[in-house]
């Protein structure tokens, strides 16, 4: 898919903000949602994203939604790196099928790096629910404060 086209409500993170799929919710405000990536590339993998943005890409989003989004990553991954502990964490946003984009709505992930663990291959390995149950948990009570 290019980096041009139309927005199509039926992808899979406009059914999450609808409540018409489910997710394991981390965050969630007025405008912006955030979940642990079901096919994680790497022990704590969430995503971000706008609810009320219908944006394929960072071409398509406007600036107050963006911002709002942005703000929520900056918590989400101090909240990240305070409860998980990672050697490092990836922020990445990608646009087009070409950059890695596989969900046609604007997402950021971030992406927690430990000390001799690979990369895991995206969309390869779903993860075990009741192991994203127990950190959906930790990182909810982390975020609370």
């Amino acid at each position: 898919m290019s980096l041009h086209g139309s927005y199509d409500p039926q992808n899979i993170f406009a059914k999450i903000i609808r409540g018409e799929a489910p997710c394991y919710k981390l965050y969630e405000d007025e405008d912006v949602l955030a979940f642990l990536d079901l096919f994680p590339q790497s022990y704590g993998h969430c995503l971000v994203i706008p609810k009320h943005a219908e944006a394929r890409n960072i071409l398509e989003i406007d600036d107050a939604n963006l911002a709002k989004v942005m703000a929520v990553v900056r918590k989400l991954t101090q909240a990240v790196v305070d409860e998980l502990e990672p050697a490092g964490v990836q922020v990445a946003q990608f646009n087009g099928a070409p950059a890695g984009q596989t969900v046609y709505h604007i997402h950021v992930h971030i992406v927690p790096r430990y000390d001799g663990e690979q990369l895991g291959i995206h969309a390869a390995h779903q993860a075990d629910a009741e192991q994203l149950q127990a950190l959906q948990a930790r990182l909810v009570k982390r975020i609370a404060g």
